[in-house]
């Protein structure tokens, strides 16, 4: 029986098999944990503070997904797969998944709308990734 992540892997679809590089994943952690450490500074601005734990949370998801040996062309992948590379449910991707949206908009129209709930929602869920990550077998 095939994985998702095999049925996700080919031309045209948004995973290649690529395999874990301990370098990589542990700067990825690195760099998602400082980021949210300051996601929690309330001091920043709202807007740097979504900013902070958004690209925290992407760092590792993508790190999870590398752990898995695959790589994507896609950011959203990396929350669309929390099921199968944390075993994350809707309740921290949805999270991820709005997020992803807000910051696309944000991004690419120029609305950021976000509020302190969507944030303290973001860094929960973030906090919950990390948590799963810090949890899986070092790479070697």
């Amino acid at each position: 029986m095939s994985s998702v992540f095999e049925n996700m892997s080919g031309p045209g679809k948004p995973l290649r098999a690529e395999p874990p590089d301990k370098k990589e994943f542990e700067g990825l952690v690195r760099s998602a944990h400082a980021r949210l450490r300051d996601a929690l500074n309330t001091t920043l601005s709202i807007e740097s503070r979504f900013d902070l734990a958004y690209n925290a949370a992407h760092a590792l998801c993508l790190a999870a997904l590398r752990w898995h040996g695959y790589r994507s062309s896609n950011r959203y992948v990396v929350f669309q797969l929390l099921p199968s590379t944390l075993g994350l449910g809707p309740e921290i991707w949805r999270v991820l998944d709005k997020c992803h949206n807000i910051r696309n908009l944000g991004e690419y129209e120029g609305d950021l709308n976000i509020d302190d709930r969507i944030v303290t929602d973001l860094v929960a869920a973030c906090q919950v990734v990390a948590k799963s990550v810090d949890a899986l077998t070092p790479l070697k």
